[in-house]
């Protein structure tokens, strides 16, 4: 743990509901087959053959892989057409992520991990880590990702797919000044949070660390409650807060950075 850290710990005790109910969820994501099958439905529907056939196991353990997803919420089945056969087009069942549901996964592993969760006679938050690194890989490709807390935003991830990357609230009057594919640019309603052309702050990598700049913004950045000089880089490690302005109309990004990015 980085030692300059200053996020809460929370301790519980085994028999309590809150923690069965998160090993429930870990069980459920700690399979790299059920990640990969998150990872095949990004784009569209699938029927369960057709994941069987990706994932390379048995149709009997790809609906059993489908039922634990669909135990959490994450993925959906709904009836769609099947390919055209010498005996006609059937119905299936078709599989997809519903709305919002991996950044859901992602936001609800990056809460917990922020709050070192320890738990009393359990290993726990070994095993949080160990998912939330092996949903880095298998979904994330290992990207670092900044989650949106709070607002209109919320939950959003954003990948840091580049070296430098601006942070601001989004400028309708100026969209030639920012790029929407690379830059973090937050919805409008958060207007304590300076224009992405200014812009706030930056993320910045140097290949071997990431860091956070505020660069003169109104509001001023905030990193795990303390208050950044502006227009200085500070190290970031995984499961960092950082607040953009405070406030209702401030925004908190939750940072996930896997191991060796």
């Amino acid at each position: 743990m980085n030692p300059a850290d200053k996020s809460p710990t929370i301790i519980v005790h085994e028999e309590t509901d809150s923690l069965e109910e998160l090993s429930e969820y870990l069980d459920v994501l700690s399979s790299s087959v059920r990640l990969r099958i998150l990872k095949f439905l990004e784009k569209k529907p699938r029927n369960a053959r057709s994941i069987s056939n990706e994932i390379e196991t048995s149709y009997e353990n790809t609906k059993k892989h489908l039922d634990k997803l669909m135990s959490i919420g994450v993925i959906k089945k709904e009836a769609g057409l099947g390919a055209p056969t010498s005996k006609g087009i059937h119905p299936v069942w078709e599989y997809s992520i519903v709305q919002g549901g991996l950044e859901t996964i992602i936001r609800n592993l990056g809460l917990f991990s922020n709050t070192r969760v320890q738990i009393i006679g359990n290993e726990i938050s070994r095993r949080l880590d160990a998912v939330k690194n092996t949903l880095s890989r298998e979904v994330l490709g290992n990207t670092p990702a900044a989650i949106v807390l709070g607002g209109p935003d919320d939950g959003k991830v954003f990948l840091l797919k580049q070296d430098h990357i601006r942070i601001g609230r989004i400028d309708p009057e100026n969209k030639t000044a920012f790029s929407p594919e690379n830059d973090i640019a937050l919805s409008i309603g958060y207007t304590a949070v300076t224009r992405v052309s200014k812009p706030h702050g930056r993320f910045v990598s140097d290949k071997e660390h990431w860091y956070i700049e505020d660069c003169g913004s109104t509001g001023g950045t905030r990193l795990n409650n303390k208050k950044l000089e502006k227009n200085t880089r500070i190290a970031l490690h995984d499961g960092d807060l950082i607040e953009l302005s405070r406030g209702v109309s401030g925004v908190s990004l939750l940072m996930i950075i896997p191991e060796g990015s």
